[in-house]
């Protein structure tokens, strides 16, 4: 497991049954140290596996068996979403700021009333996403092919447990109000505040 932390991977391929510990403890180990994307195997049609992996923290699942391209495929948009292998802009990174949030798009931080917030890759990929269409629905089907890079399959929660820990993460706004809130059926809307639903986050680049 410790090879998993040092920083020496781009990404873990992980599986829920191992010999000596489950996947689920070495995945909390994991998160305890480094935020190094982790892509889950589980058992095909065992969504309780699926579920857990995300809660910890998993950035994606795949069932098991599974085709090879589609595992490597996973594997890329994984990457994608981590900002790997592509470099890190020295300056000018461009901000996304809503309420009391600010999102560093280049360094792939977020803080939250100035605090540090330790997200996964596909948390701070839903993130952006929902900010950048801040007072606007965003359907669950365009969220999964956004953030996980594949399109939305019948009975898939991974986007829901994906936002119910960015619920955990970053608490209530300011006021106490909620900050993505459900549309049934439908998808999820970053609010804006004071409810209003007419405009966007603000976005900023000093480079530009």
């Amino acid at each position: 497991m410790q090879q998993a932390v040092d920083g020496a991977y781009a990404v873990v391929v992980l599986d829920v049954m191992l010999p000596q510990v489950d996947g689920f403890e070495v995945l909390r180990r994991i998160r305890a140290q480094s935020d190094v994307p982790v892509l889950m195997l589980t058992a095909r049609g065992d969504d309780v596996d699926r579920i857990v992996g995300l809660e910890i923290g998993a950035d994606d699942y795949l069932p098991k068996p599974f085709n090879t391209r589609e595992l490597v495929a996973r594997i890329n948009a994984v990457l994608r979403r981590a900002g790997a292998p592509r470099a890190r802009r020295p300056s000018g990174h461009e901000h996304l700021a809503l309420a009391d949030l600010d999102l560093d798009i280049g360094a792939r931080t977020v803080r939250c009333a100035g605090r540090l917030v330790e997200l996964t890759g596909a948390e701070f990929t839903l993130l952006e996403v929902l900010l950048r269409a801040a007072g606007r629905v965003v359907e669950r089907g365009e969220l999964s092919k956004t953030v996980l890079g594949r399109r939305l399959m019948p009975f898939d929660r991974s986007i829901d447990v994906h936002v119910s820990n960015l619920r955990k993460k970053l608490g209530p706004a300011p006021g106490g109000s909620e900050r993505i809130k459900t549309v049934r059926s439908v998808g999820y809307i970053c609010v804006l505040p004071g409810g209003s639903s007419d405009e966007s986050a603000r976005s900023s680049d000093p480079s530009g």
